[in-house]
């Protein structure tokens, strides 16, 4: 497979204000024993600063204080320039970032999503991106299902988990054919995480339409792994 070029991280000038001021203020809230025990607990994908949730969030508030409101630009050269620096967190601030943004972001800022999900790979930060981010993106240009398309056929487990959980926040808005298509299409793949959001996009679809799920799991439980079963049925 031709390795994928990642995306060139856009002139920013917010970019040159909030990343200066991203590496200086989060490591004042550092704890090395947290670092630690974290970064053991997410299996060594990344280094970690050992910041709580909460903190973090609040240190972001002082980083962000009195900035610009961003542009898709912005938006991409802050969360690729996050993405280059070693610690998880300040992946944390990029996806917030995305998450926040998303909806002054056109359906360009896919491919940047893509790079974020192949590269240092781990659940924590492909899953935000997958429901607060892709699935956004999706939803404002219908355009984009074509690419959905081609993600859930991808080699890439964590592309296409992503395609699997884009839909998770769409409720009614739910492309039901599509979803349990991509459930089918990659049913039978040997990976824990793939299987496990099969039975995830499906029970967070059975809060809207719990029979068609019931019915879905009951007509394809020989296709399906029990893992993505068990969970698809959990609250059922």
């Amino acid at each position: 497979m031709t390795p994928v070029q990642p995306p060139a991280v856009p002139h920013s000038e917010l970019a040159d204000t909030v990343l200066p001021r991203l590496t200086a203020v989060y490591p004042t809230g550092a704890d090395a024993v947290r670092a630690e025990s974290t970064a053991a607990y997410m299996k060594g994908i990344a280094p970690f600063l050992g910041l709580y949730t909460g903190a973090r969030r609040e240190l972001s508030r002082s980083v962000l204080d009195g900035t610009a409101v961003p542009d898709e630009a912005d938006c991409t050269a802050i969360a690729l320039r996050c993405w280059e620096l070693p610690e998880r967190e300040y992946h944390y601030f990029a996806v917030d970032y995305l998450r926040r943004h998303v909806k002054r972001c056109s359906s360009g800022l896919l491919p940047v999503v893509r790079h974020l999900v192949v590269t240092v790979s781990w659940w924590d930060t492909v899953d935000a991106l997958a429901s607060h981010v892709a699935g956004p993106l999706v939803s404002a240009d219908p355009g984009l299902k074509s690419v959905m398309d081609s993600w859930i056929e991808d080699d890439d487990l964590w592309v296409a988990r992503t395609a699997l959980l884009h839909q998770l926040r769409y409720k009614d808005a739910t492309d039901t054919e599509r979803l349990f298509a991509y459930c089918l299409r990659r049913a039978d793949h040997p990976d824990f995480f793939i299987r496990k959001a099969i039975g995830w996009c499906l029970r967070e679809y059975a809060k809207t339409d719990a029979d068609a799920v019931r019915d879905f799991v009951e007509r394809h439980r020989d296709r399906l792994a029990p893992l993505s079963v068990r969970e698809a049925l959990k609250n059922l």
